[in-house]
Parts: structure tokens; sequence; C-alpha cells
């Protein structure tokens, strides 16, 4: 008997064309598993589908859209034993290239075909579901300025162009966070808490080497005092993320604890797994191993021998015939 899944498509995501998309995911899966396919619109949300499919007792959830339509999705799911199903296709991608699964159509629909599952940590910012981050300040504006014509048209680069332009605004604020165990004050022009992020996420990666099964958020400030500034940390932080390296500059601080309490005068916008959601103040608590989701099956091979680039190195096949 084929396995059941609820298919939750977001027909507006990405640059596709949405039913040559659903078409191909289809032909990939219902071979082997019955697809109860349900689209979003702008009445129904993707977190109103999956809270619904979770009620009918569904085997499985697989969503299909960009990261905001993953992330609402996924909300329904956290805390069950439903296995969720990931297949972007979005403008950026994060979701699926933080937890390393395939961005493409047909290597995401494989990775939930071999039925592998893993559990990931999730967070709650201000009672939000979070799989990815949030990011305050200068994050926030750039996605405020790259709206849906923007990513229509350039793709990831609207992202680009709508950093360089908000780089004319650069705003500094006062900002306070309380972890479990102390109170830091400080200001900054952008302040990102990750649960998991792709390196693209350069804002995030003041540890550099995020981990999302750690039971921990980790928290990134960006402080610089110029544009240059701003543009010399930015590119410090895409090095960390190239290397795994933690940054060094003194106008970037990160830690890690397991709750945040932020708080930022003037209030500053948010942005959440994607989508401006409000603004400071903001509460984040992670929530380990709080979703279970469909991953590539990956087959550790040991090496077993390794002479390459010995000096003076010669190999002479012997005869079996010999022994």
């Amino acid at each position: 008997m084929n396995r059941s899944a609820c298919l939750i498509f977001n027909p507006v995501a990405g640059q596709g064309d949405p039913e040559v998309e659903l078409a191909q995911i289809r032909a990939i899966l219902e071979p082997e598993i019955d697809l109860d396919i349900y689209l979003t619109t702008e009445e129904i949300d993707a977190d109103e589908l999956a809270y619904a499919a979770v009620g009918r007792g569904v085997d499985a959830i697989i969503a299909s859209g960009g990261d905001g339509t993953l992330s609402a999705a996924a909300a329904a799911v956290v805390g069950t034993e439903i296995p969720f199903g990931i297949i972007s296709r979005g403008t950026a991608n994060a979701f699926a290239t933080a937890l390393g699964i395939p961005d493409t159509i047909a290597g995401a629909c494989q990775t939930i075909l071999q039925g592998g599952t893993c559990s990931v940590d999730v967070a709650y910012c201000n009672d939000q579901p979070m799989v990815l981050l949030a990011g305050i300040g200068f994050e926030a504006e750039t996605v405020e300025l790259a709206d849906r014509e923007a990513k229509n048209r350039f793709g990831m680069m609207a992202y680009v162009l709508a950093g360089i332009q908000q780089l004319r605004n650069l705003k500094t604020f006062e900002v306070e966070i309380e972890t479990e165990d102390k109170i830091i004050k400080t200001s900054a022009c952008a302040v990102t808490v990750a649960n998991a992020a792709p390196p693209t996420s350069v804002l995030a990666q003041g540890p550099a080497g995020l981990v999302y099964d750690d039971g921990l958020l980790d928290l990134t400030i960006v402080a610089p005092t110029s544009k240059a500034g701003a543009i010399a940390a930015t590119f410090h932080l895409f090095q960390t993320a190239s290397t795994g390296n933690a940054a060094e500059r003194d106008d970037i601080g990160f830690l890690r604890a397991k709750q945040f309490k932020i708080t930022t005068d003037p209030p500053q916008k948010v942005v959440l797994d994607g989508e401006i959601a409000g603004t400071t103040p903001i509460e984040i608590k992670c929530v380990p191993a709080g979703l279970k989701i469909f991953v590539p099956l990956v087959e550790e091979i040991e090496p077993i021998e390794k002479l390459d680039g010995l000096p003076n190195l010669t190999i002479e096949m012997k005869d079996p015939a010999e022994e």
C-alpha cells in the first residue's frame, strides 16, 4: 500500500510556472505516495491547511513554496511525530539550504521518497514559529524593500539590491538583550537570532558553524559606525560563513543561549523566516528537537586508502597469479 501525505502547495512562490512545477511533483511522488493536495490562497495560508491536515491524522505533511510558506506549514507539526517534507520553490530557499535538503524539485522529492528523517530544533518568536531566524533592524528593512515584484524580476539579486539601497539609510539603535543568566546593552544596526541559517544569511554568521540540533539559539550583533564599516563587517561575516571561523571584528558580537528577550530604542522592524512580523520587543525560545523532517540519506564511506601526494611514490601492482 502506498504511503499518504498532505501536499500544501503555494502557487505564487518563486519564478517558475506553478502548473508545471506541481505536475512535476505529482509525477515523481504519486507513484509511491497518495497525495492529498491543497493550494494556498490569499484567504487560506499554509499554517491553516497544515493544522487541518494534522487534525485529520495524516501520515506526513509536505510543503512546497518559499521560506515563509515552509515555516508556516511547519508550525502545525512542531511537537508531533508527523514527518515534514520540504520542496523549496522560493527566491532564497534558505530553509532547504540550512537543513541540507536539495533545493531542486527532483532532489527534494527523492529525499521524501527515501523516507529518512531526523529531528531538528525550532523556536517560537512572540509565540510565532521560527525554523530559521529572526532579523532585527537592517535585515528586516532589507527584506521589506525586496517586495514580490522585485523578487519576481530579479530573483535572489532583489535582496542584494535592497541591501545596497538600505545602506544609504543605515540606522543605529540601542538594544537590550536578556538571556537566562545575563543582560547585555549595546548599540547595533542589526541583531539576528538564528536557529538555523545558510551561509547566504550573512548577518547570522557571527559564531559560524550554526548547529540546528544543539538546543541553542545563536545571536549575532552587527554594530558598524559607518557605511564603509557596514560593508566591511558584512564581507567579514561572509568569510566566517565560508571558512567556519567565528567573527573577529570589534563591531561584531555573538553569543548562544536557550532563549532571548530583546528590546530596542527606538522600536525596530522584525523579519521572521523571511516575512515581516511586527516590531520589537521580541521573546524567542528554543524548542529542542521540535520538528521531524525528511532528510537525504547519506551513506558514510570510510576511506580505505590514500597514497596520492607522498614523496617519491611508486606503486607496483602484483599479479594475483603469483600468489
